[in-house]
């Protein structure tokens, strides 16, 4: 069982400067339309100051961090038995190309389900930019099984 000890444990901050060409290869990749997310003129004239960042491309700047494995380490869980759980977001403002952006990432909860056979480890990130202002929260559930544990 992870040692409930960590929640509330912060990383280190680290930032991330958001780069147009990472934001038009986004978009391509993701099968995006909208040319507001890949052409700076056309984002400009829908009153945009730049590109601005599509709200999944957050999770990618997160794995920027200078050890995207940290809290698996920390908690010592095995990739082996590891599940994506969930993800959510709560926008606060918009991000663009240019900007710098500042994750925060904690150990906001971990519990467990099935007597111990599933654990959870839920993983907030506060998200701001270069002028403090808060862009977002980013939330992930990873879910441990601990196959001894399954019936």
């Amino acid at each position: 069982m992870i040692d409930r000890r960590f929640i509330g444990h912060e990383l280190a901050p680290f930032s991330v400067p958001v780069e147009a060409g990472r934001l038009r290869f986004f978009a391509k990749a993701t099968g995006q339309r909208d040319p507001v997310y890949s052409d700076e003129a056309v984002a400009r004239a829908a009153g945009h100051p730049h590109l601005p960042v599509p709200p999944t491309f957050l999770f990618c700047l997160e794995m920027e961090a200078p050890n995207p494995a940290a809290i698996r380490e920390l908690l010592g869980m095995d990739f082996r038995n590891l599940l994506h759980g969930e993800q959510g977001f709560t926008y606060h403002a918009l991000a663009y190309a240019g900007d710098t952006l500042t994750f925060r990432q904690r150990i906001d909860d971990i519990y467990d389900k099935k007597g111990g056979a599933l654990e959870f480890v839920v993983r907030k990130t506060e998200v701001s930019n270069q002028h403090g202002e808060r862009v977002a929260e980013l939330r992930c559930v990873t879910v441990i099984r601990h196959p001894e544990e399954l019936i």
